[in-house]
């Protein structure tokens, strides 16, 4: 395609954002221009698709793999939790082997969690900055290939009813192909490459709300399924779903960055770029000095407690649904996880219409607050009516995640996303091992006084969060007023 096609259809911001990639000689940025129309001219031919079946194939499967210890546990341990009269009957004493087979399912599930996201937490930022000089894509396939393999191990410990100990191991392959937080990665930096400043907050939120759509459809399926058929058939979709994702991104994504042949992956490179993105603020912390690199840090901050905190008490859902009072079945836990995937596209309607008269701080501030009200009623919900009040008070929940990840994006120069979104996908893993770990051992700890405790916990701490973002949103306003006078 001749370059003056590739300007009739890229945007101009593409093309500027094309011509100031640090990672590019000038003399390849023709060639990297005439590479980039597909990624605009065609809509279907994007991210979307991949993080859309990624997403699908992995919320598919997480709460049926906390189903399906449960049930193993309590075959284990001779608990039967459906022939007891006295469930969802708060005046009656919970059994003391239910609250065991509580505490085993909890316990496994760090196990199983820690394993993989911490072997992530190291491969991950390796194969986001190695993205910047590789391309995008292989991230994206790479990823797929490792939740397939784990998938896998998941159908022969289903087949051959081998211990519980043997899904460890389908972890661990994950983790050492990026988890799904290297997808998450790639799809966020492909999206900072061919997106502008403006545009970039509700071009995140459409990315967030993929997640979404495909969590909601993936809970309904997942839950009527699995009571109709079992495990294993719901298992081998997800098998599926991920080659499938892999395919895609190796046959319709193309490139948004020029690779470099010469690239290596494993090299301290990579984790340099990192630290030297956090520890001196960017390129872009030339003008503003420490208060640009503390703002950096501050949003981080900001983000690694919300995404903790959705991470976490998202692990405890299932299981403060299948014990007593609540007693829910299958069909109910996937209309549950469905109810909570759904406020990804409610909180993308409602940070598109607030953008029109509120400042992006305000607006997650706004979601924090429907998160933080959501989860009070959690902590109290001994019907099925109230927790699905509670579903319906977070219809905002994750607003405030898109802000964030823009206003770092926008923090760093262009030629630093790629390192900036390493970062990123690094908290994120770690978010995942810190809320796993958290909220898993607080549950059975705290079975005794206040099942919802854990909830109540994590309304507190995202009021942690809402004060730093309100505090710099009104600093940055301050600010603009003294210098517009001068201006």
């Amino acid at each position: 395609m001749d370059e003056s096609d590739t300007a009739a259809i890229l945007p101009g911001d593409v093309l500027s954002a094309a011509s100031t990639d640090g990672h590019k000689e000038e003399a390849d940025v023709p060639t990297t221009r005439a590479a980039r129309p597909s990624l605009t001219c065609t809509p279907p031919v994007s991210v979307e698709p991949v993080l859309f079946l990624s997403m699908f194939s992995l919320v598919l499967q997480a709460p049926l793999s906390t189903q399906y210890l449960w049930d193993r546990i309590s075959d284990d341990l001779g608990y039967n939790g459906s022939k007891r009269s006295e469930c969802g009957n708060s005046s009656v004493p919970p059994d003391p082997l239910q609250k065991e087979v509580e505490t085993l399912t909890a316990h496994w599930n760090l196990y199983i969690s820690l394993g993989g996201f911490s072997v992530g937490l190291l491969v991950v930022p390796l194969l986001g900055s190695w993205s910047d000089l590789a391309g995008r894509r292989l991230v994206l396939i790479i990823p797929n290939i490792g939740l397939a393999l784990q998938v896998g191990v998941y159908l022969v410990v289903m087949y051959l009813r081998l211990p519980v100990v043997y899904l460890l191991v389908g972890r661990l392959l994950s983790g050492l192909s990026g988890d799904f937080n290297a997808i998450l990665a790639g799809c966020f930096a492909y999206v900072a490459d061919v997106s502008d400043r403006r545009s970039r907050t509700f071009r995140v939120a459409v990315l967030e709300a993929c997640l979404g759509l495909s969590g909601m459809l993936a809970s309904i399926i997942g839950g009527q399924w699995r009571r109709a058929q079992g495990y294993i058939n719901p298992f081998w979709l997800a098998l599926a779903i991920n080659l499938a994702s892999a395919l895609y991104a190796y046959l319709f994504v193309r490139e948004s960055v020029l690779p470099d042949p010469s690239a290596k992956l494993l090299t301290t490179r990579h984790h340099k770029a990192v630290w030297r993105l956090y520890s001196t603020g960017g390129s872009s912390s030339e003008s503003g000095g420490r208060f640009h690199r503390g703002k950096l840090w501050l949003y981080t901050l900001c983000f690694f407690l919300v995404v903790m905190v959705h991470f976490g008490s998202k692990e405890l859902y299932v299981l403060y649904e299948l014990s007593s009072p609540l007693c829910w079945g299958s069909a109910l836990i996937g209309y549950g996880s469905a109810a909570q995937h759904l406020a990804y596209l409610s909180s993308l309607l409602g940070l598109k219409i607030m953008q029109r008269c509120l400042e992006d701080s305000w607006v997650a501030l706004v979601g924090l607050a429907s998160n933080v009200i959501g989860l009070v009623v959690f902590s109290v919900a001994d019907t099925t009516q109230l927790m699905f009040t509670g579903y319906g008070l977070c219809f905002l929940f994750m607003a405030a995640t898109p802000v964030l990840r823009s206003k770092l994006s926008k923090l760093v120069d262009p030629s630093e996303q790629g390192a900036l979104f390493a970062s990123v996908a690094c908290v994120e893993s770690l978010c995942f091992l810190v809320g796993s770990g958290l909220f898993n051992s607080l549950y059975p700890a705290t079975l005794h006084f206040m099942r919802g405790f854990p909830f109540l916990f994590a309304a507190i701490i995202l009021l942690i969060p809402a004060g730093i973002i309100g505090t710099l949103q009104c600093l940055d306003q301050r600010l603009d007023h003294r210098e517009s006078p001068g201006s």
